[in-house]
Order: C-alpha cells, then sequence, then structure tokens
C-alpha cells in the first residue's frame, strides 16, 4: 500500500474517531490505539516502522510547544511544587525501583540498563487524562497540574534516559549523571528564554500574521536543536520557550495573530496527539513478531510488562499521597500569613511617597503583595485534596514518548525486543486500565469542577475593571487623534457607551434568564446571518470584485466571532 494513501487514511481514521469518540464520551486516544492494534493485523496495511528520532525530534518538539504556548505561566507557578515532584522526583525514583527490579529478574540486564528502560516507562502523557477530565469538569488546578507535570517529565525522563544509556558503557559516574542533569536543566532553561525572547520580538515587527504563523512552526526547532547539539535538554527548551511565547504574546502580538496561533497550534497539536496513538497501535504487532523470535518469549515480555505497569500505578499512589499531605501543610502555613500581609498592605497604603522614584518603588511594592495575597485566594479556592489526590495519583498514563525512547535504547541493548514490547504494554495497560475508568474515579472523588456561576461573576469584575480603566482614558484633556486634531465630543460619548455596555453584559450574564444584550446579540446573530446569505447571492452572480467580497467576508467573520465569544 502506498504510504502517501496510508497517509491519508490516517486522518480520516483520526478525524472519525475523534468525532465518534464525542458521541461516545470516551478519550480519542482509548479509540486510536485499539483501531491502530486492529489494522496492524489487516493482511494489506504494511509493517510501520519509524525511527525513534523522527519523533523524539520531529513530532515531541511541536507537540511539547503546542502545549506549552497554552499553559497560563501563573498556573505554572502556582503549582510549580506539585508540578516538580511529579515531574522529576517521581521519574528518578520510578526509574531507579523498575530498573532494579528488572535488572533482578533478567540476569543478563544490567541496573543502568533497567534505569534506562525505567525512564522510558516513567514520563506520563496528560492528553487522555486532560481530555477525559476538561470534558467532566475536573477542577482547573488538576487540569493544570497534570500538562505541567507532562511538560517537564519528559524532559527529566530524556535526560535519565540518556545518562543510564552512558553508564551501561561505564562511561559515566553517579556524580556525572547529577552534574548531566543539572546541566543539560540549566542551559536548557537559559536557552528557552534567549529563543523565546528574541523570536517574541521578531514576530511583534512582522505584522503579517501568515508570518508570524512561519516563524512560530520554526521555534520549536529552534529551541530544541541548539540544546541538543550543546547536550542540554532539547524538550525543556522547547518548554520554556512555549512558556514564555504564551505568557509574551497578550503583550506582543496582535489580536489576529493570536487567533491564528491558537486555531493553527491546535490543529497540529491534534493531529499530532492522535496520530501518535494510532501509530503505537499500528507498531504493536511487528514488534511482537520480532518478540516471538527471541528466548523470552511474548508471554513473559508482556508479564513483565504487567508488572512493571503495576509497581509504576502503586508508586505514583503512594507518592502523590506524600505530595498531597506536604501540599496541605504548606496551604495551611500559607494561609496562616494572611494576617500579616493584610497589615503590611495596610502599612504600605499610609506611607507617603516622597518622589516620582518612591512612589514606583511603592508601585512595584504593591503589585507583590496583591499578587502574594492573590495566590493565597487561590489556595483557599481550589486547595489541593484528598479527593483530587485520588484522581491526580490514578491519571498516570503513558503515552508518546514512552513509545519513542523505548525504540531508542542501542541496538545491543540485552533483551531489547523485550524492553520495547514491555514500554508498548506498559503504554496500552495504562491508556486502557486508567485512561478507561479514569471517569469513574472522578465521579466517585467527588471532585467538584468550576463553578460557572462564580466564574462568571469573576468575569465580570474583571470586565468592569478595566473597562474602568479604560473609559478614565476618555478623560483624558491632551486626547488627541493621529494627526492632533481634538475628537468629537459624540465619538467619545459612543467610546464610553461601548464600553458601560460591555460592563453591563458581562454582569447581565451571572442573571438567569436572557437579559436585553444576550438578546441583542442573539438578534444581531440573525442579522449577521441574512447578510451573510446576501454576500453569498453576491458572490453567486458575480456583481462584485472576489477583492472587494473576500474584504466582507473578513468583516463579517470578525463580528460573528465576536458575537461567539460574548455568547
Amino acid at each position: 500500500m502506498d504510504f502517501a494513501f496510508l497517509a491519508v487514511v490516517a486522518v480520516v481514521t483520526i478525524v472519525a474517531v475523534a468525532r465518534f469518540a464525542n458521541k461516545l464520551r470516551v478519550a480519542a486516544p482509548l479509540i486510536l490505539v485499539l483501531v491502530g492494534l486492529a489494522l496492524s493485523y489487516l493482511p494489506f496495511v504494511p509493517d510501520v516502522e519509524v525511527k525513534p528520532e523522527w519523533i523524539l525530534a520531529g513530532v515531541l518538539p511541536p507537540l511539547l510547544y503546542s502545549a506549552a504556548v497554552n499553559v497560563p505561566l501563573v498556573d505554572f507557578r502556582r503549582n510549580l511544587k506539585a508540578i516538580s515532584g511529579l515531574s522529576v522526583v517521581l521519574v528518578v525514583v520510578s526509574s531507579v525501583l523498575i530498573g532494579w527490579i528488572l535488572s533482578t529478574i533478567l540476569p543478563d540486564l544490567s541496573l543502568a540498563a533497567g534505569i534506562a528502560l525505567g525512564a522510558v516507562v516513567s514520563p506520563t502523557d496528560a492528553v487522555a487524562a486532560t481530555s477525559i477530565g476538561k470534558r467532566l469538569g475536573m477542577p482547573s488546578r488538576l487540569v493544570s497540574v497534570l500538562e505541567g507535570e507532562s511538560l517537564v517529565n519528559d524532559a527529566s525522563a530524556l535526560v535519565l534516559l540518556r545518562s543510564a544509556i552512558a553508564a551501561t558503557a561505564g562511561t559515566v559516574s553517579l556524580w556525572g549523571v547529577l552534574g548531566d542533569f543539572a546541566y543539560a536543566v540549566a542551559l536548557a532553561i537559559a536557552i528557552g528564554i534567549v529563543v523565546g525572547f528574541i523570536t517574541v520580538r521578531i514576530r511583534s515587527r512582522l505584522g503579517d500574521p501568515v508570518l508570524t504563523t512561519v516563524i512560530s512552526f520554526a521555534v520549536p526547532f529552534i529551541a530544541y536543536l541548539p540544546a541538543e547539539h550543546f547536550h542540554a535538554s532539547g524538550v525543556l527548551s522547547v518548554v520554556v520557550a512555549g512558556l514564555y511565547t504564551g505568557h509574551q504574546s497578550a503583550k506582543y502580538f496582535t489580536a489576529q495573530d493570536r487567533i491564528s496561533e491558537r486555531i493553527n497550534w491546535r490543529t497540529t497539536q491534534f493531529l499530532l496527539e492522535n496520530g501518535v496513538f494510532l501509530l503505537m497501535g499500528l507498531e504493536l504487532e511487528a514488534i511482537v513478531s520480532q518478540v516471538e523470535q527471541d528466548d523470552l518469549g511474548i508471554w513473559s515480555s508482556i508479564g513483565l510488562g504487567l508488572l512493571t505497569a503495576s509497581t509504576l500505578i502503586v508508586v505514583r499512589i503512594v507518592f502523590v499521597g506524600v505530595l498531597v499531605w506536604s501540599l496541605r501543610r504548606d496551604e495551611r502555613e500559607a494561609l496562616s500569613r494572611r494576617p500579616r500581609l493584610a497589615e503590611v498592605s495596610a502599612r504600605l497604603e499610609e506611607h507617603p511617597t516622597e518622589n516620582a522614584r518612591s512612589a514606583k518603588r511603592k508601585a512595584a511594592f504593591s503589585r507583590s503583595i496583591a499578587r502574594r495575597s492573590a495566590d493565597l485566594d487561590f489556595l483557599q479556592r481550589e486547595g489541593l485534596g484528598w479527593r483530587g489526590g485520588a484522581v491526580l495519583a490514578w491519571a498516570g498514563m503513558r503515552g508518546v514518548v514512552t513509545i519513542a525512547a523505548a525504540q531508542s535504547l542501542p541496538l545491543d541493548t540485552p533483551y531489547r525486543a523485550e524492553l520495547v514490547l514491555i514500554a508498548f504494554t506498559v503504554a496500552i495497560v495504562t491508556l486502557l486500565l486508567q485512561g478507561g475508568s479514569l471517569p469513574l474515579v472522578i465521579r466517585l472523588s467527588r471532585v467538584g469542577g468550576t463553578d460557572e456561576q462564580a466564574a462568571m461573576a469573576e468575569l465580570a469584575g474583571l470586565v468592569e475593571e478595566i473597562s474602568t480603566v479604560g473609559v478614565a482614558a476618555l478623560d483624558d484633556p491632551q486626547l488627541r487623534t493621529d494627526g492632533g486634531e481634538p475628537f468629537d465630543t459624540a465619538v467619545v460619548d459612543r467610546v464610553r457607551t461601548s464600553s458601560l455596555i460591555r460592563v453591563e453584559s458581562a454582569a447581565e450574564r451571572t442573571d438567569a434568564g436572557v437579559g436585553p444584550h444576550e438578546q441583542f446579540r442573539q438578534l444581531r446573530r440573525r442579522v449577521l446571518d441574512a447578510e451573510r446569505d446576501a454576500l453569498l447571492d453576491a458572490r453567486a452572480t458575480g456583481s462584485y470584485s472576489s477583492e472587494v467580497l473576500a474584504k466582507a467576508q473578513r468583516m463579517l467573520d470578525v463580528e460573528e466571532s465576536r458575537l461567539d465569544g460574548a455568547g
């Protein structure tokens, strides 16, 4: 079968499964693995073997970047302890334990090679977990922790894998591994920040969404390649560049740039994520055939895979229990400092400002206190309890990195084919077992999702706050047009009214029923539908030029997008 045709079939399959999964309320990755496995046994489907470096260097950077650019940096900062614990400490503990178990069972397997496989199966994949959790209303903090863990643990696992492979040749010591890990992390963070800073500034000056999108697709590789060249963590560099870009986009990019980037990267992420899960199922038949020719056998390898998966599940449950206990203790200590913080804030307000420099320092200190107060409000509102911990402990599915990294093990590694099958078994078992039962765990734990009414009230408060500042700008007596002319008072009043209408509309959505602003939105949408029909008629008759029709189409699209967002 022609591979171009196979690629088309794969895309159609991914779209069909995604649509089918939504109706079944099942995560698409779970179905894609089974579909890929079934397809691999069809006689007309060729054996699929993708070089692991294509996944590690070609798929993983854009996949991680697409996720990182959409993760709010403030959520990452607030959950740093949980994310670092799960993505670094748990990965190291799991890798060493799995390495010791396998090296004990398999006599020809060294501890270093066992740790290498442990590093392969340790990183989790949040795709299935977050898709299920968001659909079932999992709290936003749990989603943020899972996404953050999935971003960072790939880097720590791959650095550990590289060090373990080097140790199999006897070229590094324990201190060498620690030094290599610290070097890889520090340099990767530095490269990621530099790449993010430079590319954001360049893209902000291009002024063309097409050009900024092209640069956007290159950013993951611009961050990955130099980091790997200098033996740092390429994937961590990509994550840092993505976090920086996502954080700075509101400041430096135009609205059209941000809209284009969201759509393009959502599409890219959808294809890459689901494509790898389909590939996982397609590759399994060839791996099983290879293991059949070795001494250990298929069932022994699958048995070791089940043992490995069970060990990883138990270790994660225990580790998350300790982590939740530690986080709850930290939250209690942090909340106990709230009165002291309020006292400092009150003193700061009473402190006079003598000059512009002291006023600037006072403003910076006030922002710092406001940020700490907001963090305390976040802890009080979304503290991680034992119910959330149960969901977090069970959301340990493996996926993309496990499959790709397993096939990057050196060819001379003892039991290599069996180790790859063990990794595949872990990925598939965790996807089907934990992914399939995660909805039940979420329901039984009764973790509360975001209160929609409270979220609407919070949105109304934010809109009122920013609109107050915006309207105040209209009272500036020095307000002039770009040509230096004073603005017409009727125009100023019109702009002021539009801002106040937005505030009233946001406040209205906190109440039940359909208020006047929602009625306006629905009525305006019907007018737009009629206008679009008229535009299509005009295009059919050819009475206007294509350029004018395209501009009118974009004008309607912008307003329709705005109305949909308001709804």
